[in-house]
């Protein structure tokens, strides 16, 4: 299969305002807005969409139209996760996951967004070797 975009479409109370957290917090800009719906992209980033539906909107799925979203995580790989936190902290986020360095190379947090969403924060760090081969995942 050949794609020319990913998109990540939320089911949101208020997309508008949903959006506008992105555009606020990570640099997103709205692409459209019409209310029930709202498109971000990303200025880096001109083949990845944010969308968020009105979650109650005839266009979203039956099964699931107008209920909130759970368990989603969307994620940001960064060069320095240090200075992000900083700056997402002074911003008055909350942060749910504390800047944690973990074994398998990554140093990550993780933030509440609006409408049930987490975004998760990280950067690529060295593996710790002795949870590599405790996984079998060493090199040979």
């Amino acid at each position: 299969m050949q794609f020319s975009l990913i998109g990540v479409v939320v089911a949101a109370e208020n997309p508008t305002r949903s959006a506008q957290w992105f555009v606020a917090h990570f640099g997103f800009k709205v692409g459209i807005d019409i209310g029930w719906y709202v498109n971000l992209q990303h200025p880096g980033h001109a083949n990845v969409s944010l969308d968020f539906v009105q979650r109650d909107h005839e266009s979203w799925p039956a099964a699931t139209r107008g209920k909130p979203v759970a368990g989603s995580l969307l994620a940001f790989l960064v060069a320095d996760v240090d200075a992000e936190h900083a700056r997402l902290r002074r911003s008055g986020l909350e942060i749910v996951l504390p800047l944690v360095t973990e074994p398998w190379g990554q140093r990550r947090f993780q933030v509440a967004a609006p409408d049930g969403l987490f975004v998760e924060v990280l950067q690529s760090v060295a593996p710790d070797p002795a949870w590599l081969a405790a996984n079998g995942l060493a090199a040979s």
